[in-house]
This record gives C-alpha cells, sequence and structure tokens, in this order.
C-alpha cells in the first residue's frame, strides 16, 4: 500500500487520437491554428495532478505501476478541456418569455427598449440572496463540464449597483473555490445603464469609476474589466473612461465591441491595447487590421448571432488571414446566447463562418487560455501544464463539430480528478 506522501499517478491509454495542441509557448496564428499536435494511438501519464509524459500507449503503458490509476480510452479521444473564454454564468431567472417573442417577430433592441433584455434579468439578479445566486450558477457549472468546458471567463453585469456587482463576483469567487470548473472573474459593471440613472449616465459612470472599481480591487474580485461599447450603451469616450480607469487598478481589459453596429469598438481596443475584443459582427477591415497591429485576440460568439435568429457572423476567415489570434466562445448568458456547449460553437464555426474544425479546436482550447492568461497552465497536453483534459466518444476530433446536438464528452478531468 502506497503512503499518503506518495505521489499520485494517473495514465490514459488506447486513445484513437491524442490531440495535444503542443506547440509554440503562445497564441496560434494563421496556418498554426490547423496544426493539433495529433498523437495516433496515444495515450498521456499524469503525476498529482500534473501532464509527465504524452505519447503513444506503448510508452505510456511503460510507465505505469502497480499504484498507478489506469483508463483505458478504447479508442476515443483525448484532448485538453476547453476554455470558454467568454461567459455571463451568474444571474437568476430565465427569458423564456422573450425568447418566444422573438420567435413572433420582436427584435432584441425592441425588446430591451421596453424594459427587458438585460434589465429583466438584473431584476431578477437583483432580487435573489447571495446563497441562492451561487445555488442556481452551480447548476450550469454542470453544464460546461458535461459539455467538455474545465475553464470559464466569468463576467458580472447583471447588477448593475455597488452592491450587487459584488454579490455577483462574489458568487463567482466562491463557485470557483467548490466546483471542479475553473472560474476567470471580469467585472462587468458596464454592461448597461440601469434605469435609475437612465437621465444621469455621467453619475452611473462615476459610481463604476470611483466605487465599483475601488471595491473590487480591494477585495481581488476581478482579474479583467469589460464594457459593453455600443452607441446606445457605452459610447467609446464612456469605454475609454472606464478601461482606463480599470488599468489604474491593476485589471486587464477587455470589451465587447461591433456587436451591433460599427460603433468603433475594435479600433478603441486596439487604441488602448485591451486583451481582447468580443463579438466584432460588424467589425471592418480597418478594424481587423488595427486589432492586428495592437495584438489584440478577437473572441468571437457565434452563438449570440444563432441565437437572435441574425445571419451577420463576424468575419473570422478574414481575421485568421490577417494573422490574428483567434478565440471562439460560448458567450453564454439567459437571453442571447443561452448555450454552455463549446461543440455547438464548433458546428456554428465550421459551417457559418468557415472556419475548420481543427482551426475551431485551437479557438476554443489554447488560444482561449492565452486570452485569459493561462496558455501556460492550460489549454493543451504537454508536459509540466495541469491535467485538464476530457475523453470525447468519437474516434476523429472532427466529429465534434460534424454531430452536433449531442453531449461527446464521456469523462471530464480537472487537474487529474474526474468530475462528476
Amino acid at each position: 500500500m502506497s503512503s499518503e506522501n506518495e505521489s499520485k499517478t494517473l495514465a490514459v491509454i488506447n486513445c484513437s487520437q491524442v490531440v495535444t495542441l503542443a506547440g509554440p509557448s503562445r497564441p496560434r496564428v494563421g496556418p498554426e491554428l490547423r496544426e493539433l499536435g495529433i498523437v495516433a494511438n496515444g495515450g498521456m501519464f499524469m503525476r498529482d495532478g500534473r501532464i509527465e509524459k504524452v505519447g503513444n500507449t506503448d510508452e505510456i503503458e511503460s510507465l505505469i505501476n502497480t499504484d498507478t490509476e489506469v483508463v483505458d480510452a478504447c479508442r476515443q479521444i483525448l484532448m485538453p478541456g476547453f476554455v470558454d473564454a467568454h461567459t455571463h454564468p451568474v444571474f437568476s431567472g430565465t427569458r423564456v418569455e422573450e425568447f418566444e417573442e422573438r420567435a413572433q417577430g420582436a427584435t432584441y433592441q425592441e425588446i430591451a427598449a421596453r424594459g427587458g433584455g438585460i434589465q429583466s434579468t438584473v431584476n431578477a439578479t437583483r432580487a435573489t440572496y447571495d446563497d441562492m445566486l451561487v445555488y442556481e450558477a452551480w447548476r450550469y457549472s454542470d453544464w460546461f463540464l458535461n459539455s467538455g468546458t474545465t475553464t470559464v471567463e466569468a463576467k458580472s453585469g447583471y447588477g448593475l449597483s455597488l452592491e450587487d456587482e459584488l454579490k455577483i463576483l462574489r458568487a463567482i469567487k466562491s463557485l470557483d473555490n467548490n466546483t471542479a470548473l475553473r472560474y476567470v472573474p471580469t467585472f462587468l459593471g458596464a454592461h448597461s445603464v440601469p434605469p435609475e440613472y437612465q437621465s444621469r449616465r455621467e453619475q452611473y459612470i462615476s459610481l463604476i469609476i470611483d466605487e465599483m472599481l475601488p471595491a473590487i480591487a480591494q477585495e481581488k474580485l476581478a482579474e479583467y474589466c469589460d464594457v459593453f461599447c455600443e452607441d446606445e450603451v457605452f459610447t467609446t469616450d464612456e469605454a475609454w473612461k472606464i478601461l482606463t480607469a480599470a488599468r489604474c487598478h491593476g485589471l486587464g481589459l477587455r470589451i465587447h465591441a461591433d456587436q451591433l453596429s460599427l460603433s468603433g469598438g475594435a479600433q478603441l481596443a486596439a487604441e488602448l491595447g485591451t486583451v481582447t475584443a468580443d463579438h466584432l459582427e460588424h467589425t471592418d477591415a480597418a478594424g481587423i487590421a488595427a486589432l492586428k497591429r495592437a495584438n489584440v485576440q478577437p473572441v468571437l460568439l457565434p452563438g449570440s448571432v444563432y441565437a437572435l435568429g441574425s445571419s451577420r457572423y463576424p468575419a473570422a476567415r478574414e481575421m485568421i488571414d490577417a494573422g490574428l489570434a483567434v478565440v471562439l466562445a460560448t458567450d453564454f448568458n439567459p437571453g442571447s446566447s443561452p448555450t454552455p456547449s463549446i461543440p455547438m460553437i464548433l458546428s456554428l464555426a465550421a459551417t457559418h463562418m468557415k472556419m475548420t474544425p481543427a482551426e475551431a479546436i485551437t479557438a476554443t482550447t489554447i488560444n482561449a487560455a492565452y486570452s485569459l492568461n493561462r496558455g501556460h497552465e492550460i489549454g493543451s497536453l504537454e508536459p509540466g501544464k495541469i491535467a485538464d483534459f476530457v475523453i470525447h466518444a468519437c474516434y476523429d476530433y472532427r466529429e465534434l463539430a460534424y454531430f452536433f446536438g449531442i453531449r461527446h464528452a464521456s469523462q471530464v478531468y480537472c487537474a487529474g480528478k474526474i468530475t462528476g
């Protein structure tokens, strides 16, 4: 019997493909997006939750000892856990009524103009006490894990008051500490201007800058700050004020850019050197060129385009051809993209944005990890990295996008421990 001080080893063998994503220690661009580092008939050996060796099954079997836990993948594929770099996973209630209204012809903007949209979720979230908010979000953490996602970027933004934004960010912290899913917190107090400040916008922006940001920084509740930059939400000038203030508090910068119109969000992202610019459905060639010059990673969210019934998807091919390190994410939220499924996003990327399955997988693993400053720890299966991995019930990685609407993940591991 091994003692408690001895290291714990785990081996996975007999994989039809080990999709390692091994490569340069940076986000992948251009043709690199298609280079998945596949090991056929492969396996992986781990010690104390870290990857020690990736190779063919014979090589891995040679490392196994009597204390090693062995998982036979039975010719299924082994991949890094997905990294979902844009989600809104803490909220109360649903917006099923609005979903039905959109099915009958109402637009997202029309619903928001009459007090629905983001504000309806804000009202429900404000009315929910802390423990219940965590309880509701716990359900969604299981959805992410069951889809093969092991890390999410998690935005606030359904509080829009000091007390309620802190409540959401504390809930994210609690979920990170108490679930297998990893959460990377982002402050999105600039998600919308709440009704009580509609006639005094400047006071709400001052509230964000003078009260919310200092309190969040003091409690270390967020790593990033995001702003929904649109002419009818927060203008480029307003977004500039908020994001520059956030930078002074040590937060990384992200931005919702050019989702509903060509509002200058991509250009602002380039000017500020944000880590990411997200959405980009209306970004033009000049915006793409600006993002490239500033080395900003685009985070593309085809799930929201699909769920809103739009046909204007971001120009993924142009971005890849320009040399941008593209990321894909779900935009999981109760209004415009109620899906936690990266496999669904892979399918949309292939069918509507003409990304190859390999490009889409790179965009949801290693590139996404780098967009969250975690590419050195997760996003690929390489020695020294955390053993966040998934065994998918298929024989070829392309099946993840090809067979859509089903659960592919059969076993999900975080730091070498099985979830569920």
